[in-house]
This record gives C-alpha cells, structure tokens and sequence, in this order.
C-alpha cells in the first residue's frame, strides 16, 4: 500500500453521520472511503488531502505541513469546496451525485453516491479487440448527455479517461472523480501534474487559458482511441513535439465505421480550435451515423411514386 494512505481516516472512524468502511483509493490529492450513513446506504466521501502539502495530525485534522506550503493548500481547498458546490446542484444519471459536501477536520468533504458495476478501464481490459462500435456509440451518446449538463454549470471535468467511466449493472454510464479542483491548484503552485497522460489535452500541459469544453473532448476523443486500440494515445505533450499517434481512421479500419473514426480523430486534434467546440456538436455527429439521413428522391422518382400510389 502507498506509504501516504497511513494519512487515511482508520476503518470505523466516525465522521459526522458516515461511517468509514475503508479506503477506496488515496496518496495524491485526495482520499477516497467506502462510508454508510446512518440508514445503511453505502456512499463514497472524498476527502481533501493532498499529499504533498498537507498531513494529518494526532488529532485527526489535515495541516498544511510547512507554512510555505499553507497558501496553496488553502487555495485547493477553497476549489475543492467549490467543486462540491457545484457538483451539487447537478442532478443527471450520467453525472456521479453529489448528496452532500461540508468542512470538518479542516479540510472538506465531498459525499457521492457510491456506484456498483465496472468501470470502463475494466471493460477494455477484460477483452482481447476492441469494443463493438455499437457500445462505444451508446456509452459516449449517454455520457456526453451528462457531460453537456456538466459545462451548462460552467464546469469542466479535466479527467475524463476510462477509469473514470463507470458502467452501472444496467449498462448505463455514469462520470466519476472530476479533476477541475485538481487543475485549479497544479495551476496555482506548480505541482507536478495528476492528470493521466493520454488522455489530458494539450493545453493543460501548456497553456491553461485555453481550457474549454473542447478540452474534455479531448479527453472523450482518447477514452474512444481506447475502447478501439486497448491503448491510450500518446500523451499529448510529447505529440506536439513529435506526433506518433496512428489516426483511429488507420488503426480501426474494418473495425469501427469510418464516420466514427473521424470523429475519434477529430476528437484528438492538437489544435483545441480545430476539436468540436461543445458537446453538443459533438453528439450530434455520433447521433447522426446511427441514423442514417435519408436519400432525397428525384423529381423523376418522386412522380413515379405518385403514380403507382394511385
């Protein structure tokens, strides 16, 4: 077990009506517990605690832990709260719910519902080829539904990756584990990146101003790559310096249709201008290959119909 999780709240700790069951995941910027309230439903409680500039003292509190260190933990936990805030007010099946946030152990707490099935990561890894087309285009039409609520809240996710695609028992999608509050404090003291490489855009290795919508179309653009290849596409910065990456049009011939893999592509394009510029636009193109457009009839056809309808 990573040495940093001895920072984890103990098995039984009681934190306010939760009862922590046991660590989830933990070590970089956060902690995440299998808690019950007092009902006995099981939820997921994400602490803020991120290693590098906090720990835990004996009495349960997380201190920054140098005073060099103490403004940029406040800064994450000031975008930490207001991550939850947010997340909060968004009520969508496709989105992880947050059913309650609140400040103890000065640090703060994010309670979600906890979620049953498999996350996408497993789904790839559990086969030999890709995934069929018609799953990914069911998988990705839902979640960019969700993902499309998500931006209407003026918020990004910025870690969008099949380990953060969770697949319920009844096949639905739902997007876990946001990473905007994780960008705000790299951003701010420099931390060396928690994003996963692959799946991060560009400009948020690079430059940050340019974080938008398209950014997470990046990040569903390489789940996509994924779900086709059983890799991750090079990460992005060391595409701008020398780009390696085999287009999906080329990897996934005969495989997937080539209207979808263009849109893989154009998903994955380096210049965040050249990407679909929202959601929306985004689903609209995956929507429209499973439904074909009709064929506009000729004038000549169309007056043969008439005729033989008479």
């Amino acid at each position: 077990m990573n040495a940093a999780f001895h920072y984890a709240l103990p098995v039984g700790y009681q934190l306010q009506e939760y009862r922590i069951d046991k660590v989830l995941s933990g070590g970089g910027f956060s902690f995440v517990y299998l808690a019950y309230d007092k009902q006995g439903h099981a939820v997921a409680i994400k602490e803020y605690l991120p290693g590098s500039l906090a720990k835990r003292d004996g009495a349960d509190r997380v201190v920054a832990i140098s005073e060099a260190s103490r403004a940029g933990f406040l800064h994450g936990l000031k975008s930490f709260f207001e991550e939850g805030r947010a997340l909060a007010k968004i009520d969508h099946r496709n989105i992880v719910r947050v059913v309650n946030f609140f400040r103890a152990n000065d640090t703060v707490y994010m309670v979600m519902q906890y979620e049953r099935g498999r996350s996408l990561q497993q789904y790839i890894q559990a086969r030999t080829k890709a995934l069929p087309e018609n799953f990914v285009r069911r998988v990705f039409g839902e979640l960019l539904t969700g993902l499309r609520e998500v931006h209407t809240h003026k918020l990004l996710h910025l870690d969008i990756k099949p380990a953060n695609i969770y697949i319920r028992m009844d096949g639905s999608p739902v997007l876990l584990d946001f990473g905007s509050a994780r960008q705000a404090l790299d951003a701010q003291v420099k931390l060396v990146p928690t994003y996963t490489p692959g799946f991060a855009a560009p400009e948020q290795y690079f430059d940050r101003a340019h974080l938008g919508p398209w950014s997470d179309i990046y990040g569903i653009g390489a789940s996509m790559y994924a779900c086709l290849t059983r890799t991750p596409p090079p990460a992005a910065d060391r595409r701008v310096q020398n780009d390696t990456l085999l287009p999906a049009l080329k990897a996934g011939q005969g495989i997937y249709s080539d209207r979808l893999l263009e849109i893989i592509d154009w998903c994955l394009a380096l210049d965040y201008m050249k990407r679909p510029q929202s959601v929306f636009t985004l689903q609209k193109s995956l929507r429209e290959e499973g439904s074909p457009k009709p064929q506009k009839k000729s004038l000549l056809a169309t007056l043969r119909d008439r005729i033989g309808g008479r």
